[in-house]
């Protein structure tokens, strides 16, 4: 029997190699969308091979799935930090609407699956049980948040977490997936550090200003 040491270190060993092959798949993945990525690119830039990939993935729309996976647990994992409970609401939505800002702009691959996940019809992302259980964390701090402000009387009887959502993903979603275009046509790039705070003020502001509309 192998020594403890010696199964922890496999293990690890393991890990490092799932997260790495992860990571050169999600750049893979992000710059040329599914159908043109290659599992043989993936294993030239990671320290495994081909066959291994397969071995810790199943196959390539399998490692796919995984990457969109890690990809979408990363955001409802950061959510999960915010004080609902404690805050003032208008404080804990403004920390949400401001921790998705910020993850996005740090994680523009993220934006990239996402648009090829959408050209594909979700159909990858609907066969993953791990996705699927991701609503429920992605509402539940805003569903608190929302309850707690009704009962207070600051927020609208009717808030929905659902519309909610929607508002500060599709605002910190267009501002990357659509920089170069509304530059092109606008001469404005909306990643200028200059604004960068504007924006992100600006997000709270809505949100807050439809609540308490």
């Amino acid at each position: 029997m192998a020594a403890p040491s010696s199964e922890a270190e496999r293990q690890r060993d393991k890990e490092r190699t799932r997260a790495d092959i992860l990571a050169v798949a999600t750049r893979e993945f992000a710059d040329k969308g599914y159908t043109g990525a290659r599992v043989d690119e993936i294993a030239a830039r990671t320290s495994t091979t081909k066959r291994m990939i397969y071995y810790y993935f199943g196959g390539k729309e399998q490692l796919y799935i995984a990457v969109l996976e890690q990809a979408y647990s990363a955001i409802r994992a950061l959510e999960k930090q915010v004080d609902v409970e404690h805050l003032a609401p208008e404080d804990a939505l403004r920390q949400l609407a401001g921790l998705t800002f910020d993850h996005h702009e740090a994680n523009p691959d993220f934006i990239r699956l996402v648009s090829i996940e959408n050209i594909h019809h979700a159909e990858h992302l609907a066969q993953s049980e791990i996705l699927a259980g991701l609503a429920d964390p992605a509402l539940g701090g805003l569903t608190v948040v929302l309850q707690r402000g009704r009962a207070a009387g600051r927020f609208r009887a009717d808030a929905d977490p659902l519309d909610v959502h929607m508002i500060i993903s599709s605002f910190c979603v267009f501002r990357l997936a659509n920089r170069h275009t509304f530059q092109a046509i606008f001469g404005r790039d909306m990643l200028d550090p200059a604004r960068r705070e504007h924006y992100r003020t600006m997000l709270g502001d809505l949100v807050i200003d439809y609540l308490t509309a």
